[in-house]
């Protein structure tokens, strides 16, 4: 279920809302306050060995438990999207990034606990100099090295994260 499908009160004012709405921005008519629902913006990154190959995480959580991601998350309010990436990067598999560079964005939605989220992935590539490092920490099951080219498409947890790849084989 989309997030306004669970307004039924105004924010501002309190006042309950004539109709659930499902889409849209949500309208006071009491005080004229207007909410959007703008997506939630993530971070992710292609991270590359010398070799060429990306370390894919394995999620350990829903959604898409046990499926192949790019080790990434959300980007907290005050938080750069590089710094955002950075960060998700130490938390889940403890690397630090030494090169980043914008890649991509794709939508995607992301589902949590009934609520279908709208999300705005941005994907970077990025170099460490320690991949050896690497370890499977928060919300990872497990890691892997793999060569773009060879990842199964139907192992990969979130479209916006297949288009990305598409768009990383593309490019070579």
């Amino acid at each position: 279920m989309h997030p306004a499908t669970f307004f039924q009160h105004c924010p501002r004012c309190g006042f309950r809302a004539a109709e659930t709405r499902s889409a849209g921005p949500f309208h006071c008519d009491n005080c004229d306050f207007q909410y959007y629902f703008n997506p939630a913006i993530a971070a992710a990154a292609f991270v590359l060995r010398e070799d060429g190959a990306a370390l894919f995480i394995r999620r350990s959580k829903e959604p898409a438990k046990g499926k192949l991601a790019l080790p990434g998350g959300f980007i907290d309010a005050g938080e750069t999207a590089e710094d955002a990436v950075r960060r998700e990067v130490r938390e889940e598999v403890d690397l630090e990034l030494d090169e980043l560079r914008y890649f991509t964005s794709h939508p995607n939605q992301y589902s949590y606990r009934g609520v279908v989220y709208p999300v705005l992935d941005l994907f970077f590539v990025a170099r460490t100099k320690h991949p050896h490092r690497a370890q499977a920490l928060d919300g990872v099951e497990g890691f892997e090295w793999i060569q773009p080219a060879d990842v199964d498409l139907g192992e990969i947890a979130f479209p916006s994260i297949q288009k990305a790849l598409e768009l990383m084989r593309a490019a070579g």
